[in-house]
């Protein structure tokens, strides 16, 4: 998309030195008419075309820069991303449910648990891979292994017996980590400034878990500076009364609308560079609510004002933006990582590199603390959702399925748009295909009143695994993709959220090389180009193959005389690693064209390097 020129004043260096000739022909026939290349007129009149060359060249430049289907320069990709709605991707975390256990001592003659040792983790436990030490799993929530519930259960288990009695047990608790290690830098203010701007340049951040001045106060990250409040999570304080024990044990934790003076926002400039932006001040008045039932009194203008059309939000509002930081020092601690190489297999996150523990009640010192020794982490489940950051072609595209959405879903294409430009530190969605599904919406036309829902909506999602190839996503992403559509769904929509099928395939191909031409060098380049062409980046869900464009292109590499024959054929098979879904090519094959399953699904090649094989032949 991106390959298309713009051609503002369409003028270059001959053009202008024409011009320039016949505007002196024109004007000074009698004063000038040597025209030779040798000639000190000539020079002049080359010197001017080749400076309006240049400046031709960067309006054209500049004028293309402003499209985002035609900008070429990452940073004004990036701007014009921010401009349109969408928070750009550097990197993308991968998620997944990370088992945290603890032991706890028997007590009492009934030997039951005691629960003056559980444990309450803080946020902020780092885990560590123990295959890879530079893979670092972050966890954002508090543990509390006090608490069960549906939502969030602590299991029990006996651990040890003596005498053939219970002795420790082991609890456990799931809670969510992801890819990523906790960096601290420090922003230095002066005297205060409006919208002061400081940056923090470092690669692969994933977002900003908290911001502190001098005088210990939090800054708030907001989507936008005139937003003065947050939704902050806060202890359910139900836990100290007995009666209402059950009913918090469901809800641990209320959301609570917060105000925040110190707030600020965020956008990256380039991958590597990340700003951040302060309010411009609070007025001595902004303290203050101005008495809606005063707008009537008048002024000296005139006797009243009832007249007067008046912006209501204006009575409870400011545009101070926020207190800007001065002469203070701020501490930002933020989570860089993600990556492909960052979705970790089973059993990796076993090192806890550090973790704040604390107790509601200590018996015994010494028991508390070898109790603490005994926290161990696990993850069942590999990790999911870790990719690189949006590719140049990729912002393009997110970008513009973003922009119609307006930050609210109500066609399908506004849910893919939605989905695709989920914040990556909630795990990297790779592709997502949306429908009416039949298996949903078929009892409605067989009118089963009992089943039909008429407004359901199916929404087919893959990740990525470890390696950068297609995989179902874990339940970690399919819960954070129902919880971040949940912002913008309308309310009468129901929507779906279904793992994508895969296709894996193997491309082989036979071609005659042209006289002179080197069989090995030509097959190698026809191997690239069939890699560039099922690059993972190319494809989409639901996408044919359409083999005369595979025939194309292969035609026009170098050195090829004839193709005489592509073949596609469907690999499947855990075992080797492959797909587990077996796909009838050459009944989905017609006219040229291999189509996909009814149901949502993607061809992949899987391993190219093994799955694209090439021979020449000679007839």
């Amino acid at each position: 998309m991106a390959s298309k020129d713009i051609k503002y004043l369409n003028k270059d260096f001959n053009t202008f030195r024409e011009a320039l000739i016949e505007y002196a022909k024109a004007y000074y026939p009698t004063s000038y008419n040597d025209f030779s290349t040798s000639s000190p007129g000539t020079m002049f009149i080359e010197m001017a075309s080749y400076v309006g060359d240049v400046l031709s060249f960067y309006l054209d430049n500049q004028l293309q820069e402003t499209f985002l289907e035609y900008a070429k320069q990452t940073n004004n990709l990036y701007s014009l991303a921010y401009m349109l709605g969408y928070r750009p991707k550097v990197t993308s975390a991968a998620l997944l449910d990370l088992t945290v256990y603890q032991q706890l001592p028997a007590s009492g003659a009934a030997y039951q648990p005691d629960f003056s040792y559980a444990m309450t983790i803080e946020e902020g436990m780092q885990v560590r891979s123990n295959i890879s030490n530079n893979n670092f799993f972050y966890c954002p929530n508090k543990v509390n292994f006090k608490l069960s519930s549906s939502v969030d259960p602590t299991n029990i288990t006996v651990y040890t017996t003596v005498g053939g009695n219970p002795n420790t047990y082991l609890l456990e608790k799931k809670t969510q980590a992801l890819s990523g290690q906790v960096k601290t830098t420090t922003l230095s203010f002066g005297a205060s400034e409006r919208y002061a701007i400081r940056t923090i340049n470092d690669t692969d951040i994933i977002e900003i878990l908290n911001v502190t001045d001098s005088d210990g106060n939090l800054w708030y990250e907001v989507p936008y500076l005139a937003q003065d409040y947050i939704l902050k999570p806060v202890a359910n304080t139900a836990l100290a009364y007995p009666q209402l024990f059950q009913e918090a044990n469901q809800v641990p934790y209320i959301l609570e609308r917060m105000a925040v003076p110190r707030r600020f926002v965020s956008r990256f400039k380039t991958n590597a560079t990340l700003e951040l932006e302060f309010g411009a001040g609070v007025s001595a008045a902004s303290g203050s609510v101005p008495n809606p039932f005063n707008v009537g009194i008048g002024t000296v203008n005139g006797i009243d004002l009832l007249n007067t059309a008046y912006d209501p939000t204006n009575f409870v509002t400011n545009q101070s933006y926020g207190v800007p930081p001065s002469n203070t020092v701020l501490t930002v601690n933020y989570l860089v990582g993600g990556g492909a190489s960052a979705n970790v297999q089973v059993g990796e996150l076993t090192n806890i590199s550090s973790a704040v523990t604390t107790f509601t009640s200590v018996v015994n010192a010494n028991t508390a603390a070898a109790i603490q020794q005994t926290l161990l982490t696990d993850n069942l489940e590999r990790g999911v959702g870790g990719g690189d950051g949006d590719s140049d072609e990729q912002l393009r595209l997110n970008t513009l399925a973003m922009f119609p959405s307006q930050m609210r879903a109500v066609t399908q294409q506004d849910y893919l748009g939605i989905v695709l430009g989920m914040p990556s530190k909630f795990g990297q969605v790779a592709k997502a295909y949306v429908t009416k599904d039949t298996a949903i919406f078929a009892p409605y036309l067989v009118n089963q009143p009992g089943e039909r829902d008429p407004l359901a909506t199916s929404l087919y999602v893959l990740s990525y695994n470890a390696n950068g190839q297609f995989t179902a996503p874990g339940p970690a992403l399919l819960k954070n993709i129902q919880t971040y559509l949940g912002d913008y769904r309308m309310l009468t929509d129901t929507i779906v959220i279904k793992p994508g099928y895969i296709i894996n395939i193997q491309v082989s191909f036979d071609i005659i090389v042209r006289p002179n031409y080197a069989a090995r060098e030509v097959v190698s380049v026809c191997l690239a180009t069939l890699k560039d062409f099922f690059s993972r980046d190319r494809w989409q869900i639901n996408q044919p193959i359409v083999l005369s464009t595979i025939y194309t292109l292969l035609d026009q590499a170098a050195g090829v005389q004839t193709v005489q024959k592509v073949t596609i054929n469907n690999i499947a098979g855990t075992s080797s690693g492959y797909s587990p879904y077996s796909y009838d090519i050459s009944g989905a094959t017609l006219n040229g064209v291999i189509y996909p399953s009814l149901d949502p699904s993607i061809f992949e090649v899987k391993y190219p390097d093994v799955d694209i094989q090439g021979r020449v032949v000679t007839t």
